[in-house]
This record gives structure tokens, sequence and C-alpha cells, in this order.
């Protein structure tokens, strides 16, 4: 399974494609000119912290309390019927909340919910949520207070239980070389791996919401299904796929998967 932020919609999540739609989900950035691609930049936590942290905290806090849609529980059930991994770009944890075993799942541009020093001082990350280990010592919970006036959060700010600094989401942003892989690029590697055992003529992708903008899922799909042709493209805006690399449906995750799922079910 390949999931793009298309997937997350049917949550109640914003869709961030372009700059209009990233300004309807965030209207103060539309008055300071800012756009998704220069607010979620790694430098902002260097020069203004604030600024920053009041994007990442109002996300922090949105995903927090969004319930993963029905189509989860569908690819979920699937998942008890067939070897599966997942392989996403979205950042929210959505997979993990639905039930998933988070050793299948792959993020490959991080998580909101795992944070690192943004100097970085180590290469260790650890929970949002709050917690303790020997090798980095207590931290507390985030929960930031953001005023959504001026999308700027107020201090105190997360910060790394080893050196001080000011703390980040452990999320690969754009133009980023501070960002920490840490167990990221483990459940990577094991992704790689569990690919290479599997028989890739019996392999069949279900990709959901994965667009062109930043076409890393949509690639890996592509990849991933090559030898088997079994591509499932399910994707609202850009449904093309090249001749006989699988099939495209122009429509919603959730009711896809759910229609999918009953066809399966009669079956």
């Amino acid at each position: 399974m390949c999931a793009g932020a298309g997937m997350g919609v049917d949550s109640g999540l914003p869709d961030f494609r372009g700059p209009e739609g990233f300004w309807r989900a965030y209207p103060p950035y539309r008055r300071l000119g800012l756009r998704f691609e220069e607010i979620a930049d790694p430098e902002h936590f260097h020069a203004d912290p604030e600024l920053a942290w009041g994007f990442y905290g109002h996300r922090l806090a949105l995903y927090r309390r969004t319930v993963p849609h029905a189509g989860y529980a569908v690819l979920r059930r699937w998942a008890d019927r067939w070897p599966t991994r997942v392989f996403t770009s979205n950042v929210d944890g959505a997979f993990q909340a639905a039930g998933f075993d988070p050793e299948t799942v792959t993020e490959c541009h991080g998580a909101i919910g795992i944070l690192q020093c943004t100097r970085p001082c180590h290469d260790g990350t650890w929970s949002a949520d709050g917690s303790a280990s020997e090798s980095t010592g207590k931290w507390d919970r985030v929960d930031l207070a953001v005023d959504e006036d001026t999308m700027r959060a107020r201090p105190p700010l997360p910060a790394c239980p080893r050196c001080g600094a000011v703390a980040r989401p452990n999320i690969l942003m754009f133009g980023d070389g501070f960002w920490v892989p840490g167990h990221h690029a483990e459940r990577a590697a094991a992704h790689r791996g569990w690919l290479r055992a599997q028989d890739a003529q019996g392999l069949a992708v279900v990709e959901l919401g994965a667009g062109t903008a930043v076409p890393t899922v949509r690639r890996h799909a592509e990849l991933a299904s090559a030898a088997s042709g079994a591509l499932i493209r399910i994707n609202v805006r850009e449904p093309g796929i090249r001749h006989g690399r699988g099939v495209s449906l122009a429509s919603g995750a959730r009711a896809t998967l759910e229609a999918i799922d009953a066809v399966l079910a009669a079956s």
C-alpha cells in the first residue's frame, strides 16, 4: 500500500495542493505571502522558531484529534488477509492510529509526532507525547498554544532534552540538511528487504492520493509494481497511468476502498 496526502482528505484533513489550497486552510499565510514550501523550511526553526512552531504545533494538534476514515479499516482488514506493508509520505501517523503495526509502516518523509534537535546535537529522536529514556533524558508532552491570527506559537517551545536547543518535528522538509532519519531509515531498509523477498510477478500495489508535485510515493508505487503491472491508482485529480501498468480510478480513497471491499466480500 502506498499513500500520499490525498489519503487524509476523507478524514477531514486540509488539501495543501497549490498556494490557494494551502491558503484556504491557513489564511494568515496568505497575508504573510508565505506558501507551504516556504513555511515548511527548516531555516524557520533557526531564524523564527515561534513562526515555525505555529505551523507545526497547529498541525500536530490537528492530527492528534483526527480519526482515520473508514478506508483505513478496509486496508487493515486486507492486511490481515494478505502480507502487506505501507509506504507513505504522510506525517500524520494515521496508519498506526488505525491499528497497523508500526514496524510495517515506512514514513518516507518522517513523522510530526516525533521530535529531533534542530542543531542536531545527536542522531536521536523522541516522542512529542512525552516520555523518558536513559539516552535522551526526560521530556514533556508537546501542547503548544498557537495564536491563529498570526500563526505564531507562544513560548515555551519544545527543547532538546540533551542540549536545550529548540526542537523540531522529525519531518523531512524542503531543502532540509538537518533531518535525522532515525528509525525511518531502518523501516525503509526493512521495506526494501521485504519487497525483494516477494514474488514480484504476484505483487499488487494500491496507491492512494499520491500526487505528482512531490512524486516520491507515486514513483515508489510504479517501481514496486513494475514486474506485475498490478497497480491500482486511486486519485481524484491525477489518476493518469501508463498503458499496461495497472488501472486508475478517479475517485476518493474512502469510497473507492469500500466499494472494492464490497466486491471482494461478495466474491
